[in-house]
């Protein structure tokens, strides 16, 4: 690992007050762990947020300083640490249908012209390119699914991904309570949707969105092993928590994948930024265009 584990003053200060000793190197450390592996940056501030997801592992492990559980991450064994590290420090804030705008200019702008040609045999792919647990990717799926009710008989996938290897599973499964299902309108839910047989409250996506969504594994920052191109790609809210450069990377990579003409889905505090803006074109409040369109 480039990620070398430094000495320490074993009278640092902590950063945090509790039951492990927390320091600046400590954070430090996780931090640039993190950057290297996902692209995430953190800043100091975060440091309660990095204890509080991390003191478990360390409990779990039996470790008693986070100097200890660094020094197990930074090695040449801690893979799997590594990878439940991953997964404890990203964020995984999703709903169904947020940001309806989204979906509506989704059915409206791109699907409902896609139609009839989709029925003429035309291929068609939409990437949810950071899925968390699966309700973005289900979301196109029902809106794909109020248009076409028969679209897994068509050549038409939507990728799911994501780098938190739980939330994959999760989406996979595609169970979910029933607080979560709220947003869902109630005749996609009766359609689409079956209550779980004994388990109260929880609702169980049906097999005709399950057959058109893929799931998997993926770091945006590590290689893609898809080729595309894709009509859509949706990526909301995730460049937020990237640095500049690494946010005009990603916006390259997805242009370089989508059919010219095809359409970008960001989050609301996101923008394209300046070296990436000429492949893209706005067409609304966070939905762009790549440029190029016949």
């Amino acid at each position: 690992m480039s990620v070398a584990s430094a000495p320490r003053q074993s009278q640092a200060a902590s950063l945090v007050d509790g039951e492990f000793a927390f320091t600046t190197e400590d954070f430090r450390q996780i931090a640039a762990l993190l950057y290297e592996q996902a692209g995430i940056t953190l800043s100091e501030s975060k440091g309660t947020l990095v204890y509080s997801r991390l003191a478990k592992r360390l409990r779990a492990l039996g470790l008693n300083s986070f100097s200890e559980y660094c020094d197990l991450v930074a090695s040449a064994d801690g893979g799997n640490e590594r990878a439940t590290m991953l997964n404890a420090l990203t964020t995984n804030v999703t709903r169904f249908f947020r940001e309806p705008h989204h979906f509506d200019h989704l059915r409206d702008q791109v699907l409902a012209p896609m139609i009839p040609a989709i029925k003429a045999g035309k291929r068609v792919r939409i990437w949810s390119a950071a899925c968390s647990s699966g309700q973005e990717p289900y979301s196109i799926a029902l809106t794909l699914l109020s248009l076409l009710p028969d679209a897994a008989n068509y050549d038409v996938k939507i990728l799911a991904s994501d780098i938190d290897s739980i939330m994959v599973g999760h989406g996979r499964e595609g169970l979910y309570n029933e607080d979560l299902v709220e947003p869902i309108p109630a005749a996609f839910r009766e359609r689409h949707m079956r209550r779980e047989e004994g388990q109260r409250g929880m609702w169980r996506m049906g097999e005709a969105a399950k057959a058109l969504v893929a799931f998997r594994e993926l770091n945006l920052i590590g290689a893609w092993p898809m080729k595309g191109p894709f009509d859509a790609i949706f990526c909301r809210n995730v460049v937020i928590y990237f640095d500049e450069p690494t946010q005009e990377r990603i916006w390259g990579r997805f242009a370089e994948l989508l059919q010219p003409g095809a359409y970008m889905y960001i989050g609301h505090s996101e923008r394209v930024g300046p070296q990436s803006a000429h492949l893209f074109n706005s067409d609304g409040l966070t939905v762009y265009r790549r440029t190029g369109a016949k």
